[in-house]
């Protein structure tokens, strides 16, 4: 027996159609649920209050970056994994020489390159030497003498008299630190996943009825 088929040009045409919303229609809830997700998690990250700076560090990509296709992905990830990753999950942080972790005070003031300063830098730029002072209850202290300026920041005392001279306290000395876990990243990669079904349904309607 000789069976043939004959493939209806219309079929064909129709076949070719519902792939090409099925592309267009993955492509673009690929491209919405990345963007969402990278709002998302910049929203979060500055209603943390960690600043704008640090939110812009989310970005996102999609594949294939041009064309449309069903194997369409986004990916969103942080230039600054290690600070949002911190936050994330709230790590117990110790000191690397097992010593202790010097947190600045006020009276510190900040360091040249951003960020928190040292005990070695603030004493080469203060010209001020720090002293231990261990305290049985609560953390100890590293302190220096000196005057306070109008920052409210230890300097060194050019008075003859010690009119002024304080010992300031500049760091607190603990053995290690826990990072309150600030962001819940996770939370919303799961929204956005869930989601992605729900947009491709609605891409696809659109698209056909283009």
């Amino acid at each position: 027996m000789k069976l043939k088929l004959d493939i209806d040009p219309d079929i064909v045409a129709m076949m070719a159609a519902e792939v090409a919303a099925g592309e267009r229609a993955v492509t673009a809830a690929m491209r919405e649920a990345g963007t969402g997700l990278k709002t998302a998690w910049r929203l979060q990250i500055t209603g943390a209050g960690l600043g704008p700076r640090l939110a812009n560090s989310i970005r996102s990509q999609n594949f294939p970056r041009s064309g449309e296709s069903l194997d369409a992905a986004a990916l969103v990830w942080s230039k600054a994994p290690v600070i949002v990753g911190a936050h994330d999950t709230g790590p117990l942080i110790r000191s690397k020489n097992g010593f202790w972790l010097a947190i600045p005070l006020p009276a510190a003031g900040k360091s040249l390159r951003g960020g928190r300063i040292t005990p070695g830098e603030w004493e080469r730029r203060r010209g001020l030497r720090l002293r231990f002072v261990y305290r049985r209850t609560g953390p100890s202290l590293l302190v220096a003498e000196g005057r306070l300026n109008t920052k409210g920041q230890a300097v060194v005392s050019r008075s003859k008299t010690g009119r002024g001279k304080v010992t300031a306290p500049i760091f607190l000395l603990v053995p290690q630190v826990k990072l309150p876990k600030r962001l819940d990243l996770a939370r919303d990669a799961a929204r956005a996943h869930e989601a992605v079904p729900g947009l491709i349904v609605a891409n696809w309607v659109e698209a056909k009825m283009r």
